[in-house]
Formats: C-alpha cells, structure tokens, sequence
C-alpha cells in the first residue's frame, strides 16, 4: 500500500488523544483509548498525545503515545488553542483527533470547522446536545427520554445547608461542580467544606443532588447524530476511588440497562462517544447519575468484550457506517481491575516538555517527512 493510500485509511492515521494523565483517584480516558488502539490488529498508525500538565504520565509512556505536546488550559479558549494545534502540525501530522475530556469540547467544538480545513477529522456533538446532558439539565432529558433521575439543584450560597432538610434536601447529599468531583456529604460543616472546593476548583455554580443508594452500572456507546446507540458496552463498579472512579468492574448483560440506553441516545441524537453512569436503587429502578460525554476512563474494556470502541470511531470518521463496524457480541463476565505504577523518565525529557512544550519524540510533518 502507498504512503498516501495508507493515510487514506484509518489504520495508518496519526491519531492525536487528550486527557492522558493517570491520576490514580481520577485518570483521564486518553491512556486507555491509546492502548485500545495500540491492541487494533494492523494499526499502523502514531499516536500524539496532548496534555495540558508537565507530569501527565501519558507523556512519557511509549506504549501510549509516539510524541506529546502541551496545550493551553480550556479557560483560555478556542483562539489559544487553535494557535497552538497550529504550532503542534509543524512537527506532527493529525489525520484525527479524539477530546477525552468535558471541559474541552466546547473549545474543539467553536475550531472544528478550522480543523477539517487543515485535514484533521473529529466527530464531535452540537452545542444543543451537549448543553442538554449538563448535570443541571438532566431531570428535563430524562423527563423526555422516560428515564429516573434524581433532583438535582444549582447553588451559589453555602447558606443553604443550614436549613437544607426544612426545605426537602435532607443529608446525605451529592455535591458536584458541572464539570468534574463529586462528593457524598452527611452535615451542613462537611458540605460547607466540599462546596468552597468546588468553588475553588470550578467556579461556580456548585450542584447539589439528592442521593441515592444503590448499585452502579455505567454503559458505554458511539452515537452517529441520528439517535442511534452503537456498540454499547456495559459494566457494574466492584471497586471505587474516593472519587467514585471505577477501580474494578466486571462487564455486564442488563437490558433494562440498555433499553435506558437507548432511550437517551435517541432523546439526544448524540455524535460521538458517550457514558452514562447510573444506579439501581433499593426499588430495582435505575436512575440517571451523569451522562459523561466522552469515552470512560474504563473503556479499555470495550477492547477486552471484543468491542473496541475507540477503533469503531476512528471507523466511523472514516466514514464506515454502524453495520460495517466490527463490533463482535461483548462477552459479559469479562473483568477488569486497574493499578498504578512508575514509569521512569528522565530529567532532560521533562526540562525539554517544559521549556518546548513537545516531547523529544516528536516528529517532522508529513510534508517535511516525505
């Protein structure tokens, strides 16, 4: 196959992946989507990974990325960002880009458009639909879609939990900021606690939701914007952080499950991919906790039940339609447990990352490379 047939198909593209720390109480999806494309049988493709610490670990492990480059915060928006994606395509061709994490989209959704023009392809949702699965929305879309959910309330005076049971929001509570943590509080000191640093972090407004006790069961799938759902894959938590993260899950066969699925893909007619995360309650009812829009830090399971969804995407960019994705029956019962360990990485490759802004592994574009 020629260099530029091989680049015309998704297995020889270079795939750039944020989110690829690998915080043990909360790591980012990208090292996992990385690895679900390293094990795509004729893979052929680099993977550039794009951080936005010095220490994301992804960085520095090979196995995860082939060169990695420092980005702009999101606060600084969509300019900053489509300057540096500019500076980065001077010593890396992109063929496809996969945001992993919340707080980013909006920026990559306002440059897709600059993106597709410089030949970087992306399959990103609209503003409406991403707007509608935000943490204080979701009790209308679930309203829409036939699905429970707990109350959910924005807060902007910490006052509030002094009277909070007078006023039907008795402890426990869950607190959450609109992107990311979220805590189980059981007294007006301890929320007042967890809302300033969600404040701190986050800014405001800070989320309040009635909690509920039960069993967790996520479901991960790529949605086309039709309404689809494809490829669900779907697991129960045996193990959490303190962030609730999934340390341990084991995947699971739950039609009631999939049919809440289902329910919400085509409420949404979501583009691209998508986790929900729910709980069984004591009632046998599942309930909508949080829709993540984005592949789960977990997905690497998705790989392990014979259903690689981060390769089916890059499919699906390619133009591949759902029935011609190769997405296998997932083998429920199939586990996985995570971990931490040490890479080693020296002091230059760090100092370099600094002061560059790219790994030593970076490489020259396609047209300098040719």
């Amino acid at each position: 196959m020629s260099r530029a047939a091989e680049q015309q198909h998704w297995l020889g593209w270079n795939v750039a992946i944020t989110g690829i720390n690998a915080r043990p109480d909360s790591p980012g999806p990208g090292c996992a989507v990385a690895r679900c494309l390293r094990h795509t049988t004729g893979f052929r493709g680099r993977i550039v990974g794009l951080a936005y610490e010095t220490l994301d670990a992804g960085l520095y492990l090979r196995e995860s990325c082939d060169s990695g480059h420092l980005l702009p915060y999101p606060a600084t928006g969509s300019t900053a960002l489509l300057e540096r994606l500019d500076e980065v395509l001077c010593r890396d061709r992109i063929d496809a880009l996969l945001p992993c994490l919340d707080a980013e989209l909006p920026n990559f959704m306002a440059i897709a458009e600059p993106l597709k023009q410089r030949g970087i392809r992306l399959l990103l949702p609209q503003r409406a639909q991403l707007r509608r699965r935000d943490k204080d929305r979701l009790p209308a879309l679930c309203a829409d879609a036939g699905v429970a959910t707990p109350a959910v309330r924005r807060l902007t005076d910490e006052g509030f939990f002094d009277h909070c049971g007078a006023e039907g929001w008795p402890f426990p509570l869950l607190i959450k900021s609109v992107f990311y943590d979220a805590w189980i509080v059981h007294s007006a000191p301890e929320a007042r606690q967890r809302y300033r640093q969600v404040v701190a972090t986050w800014g405001y407004p800070v989320l309040i939701q009635k909690y509920v006790h039960g069993d967790e069961v996520n479901l991960t799938a790529l949605g086309d914007g039709s309404g689809a759902m494809i490829g669900e894959v779907m697991i129960r938590k045996q193990a959490v952080t303190d962030k609730g993260k999934a340390w341990a899950g084991v995947a699971i066969d739950d039609p009631e499950l999939q049919e809440a699925g289902r329910r919400l893909f085509h409420s949404l007619k979501w583009r691209g991919p998508l986790e929900l995360e729910m709980l069984r309650d004591a009632a046998g009812t599942l309930q909508l906790i949080e829709i993540n829009p984005r592949f789960p830090a977990w997905i690497y399971l998705s790989h392990g039940v014979g259903r690689n969804l981060p390769a089916a995407l890059l499919a699906m960019m390619n133009g591949a339609l759902p029935e011609q994705l190769d997405l296998a029956p997932p083998r429920p019962g199939t586990s996985f447990i995570r971990h931490a360990q040490e890479t080693i990485v020296s002091l230059d490759e760090i100092a370099t990352l600094a002061a560059s802004g790219s790994t030593l592994r970076a490489c020259a574009p396609a047209s300098l490379a040719a």
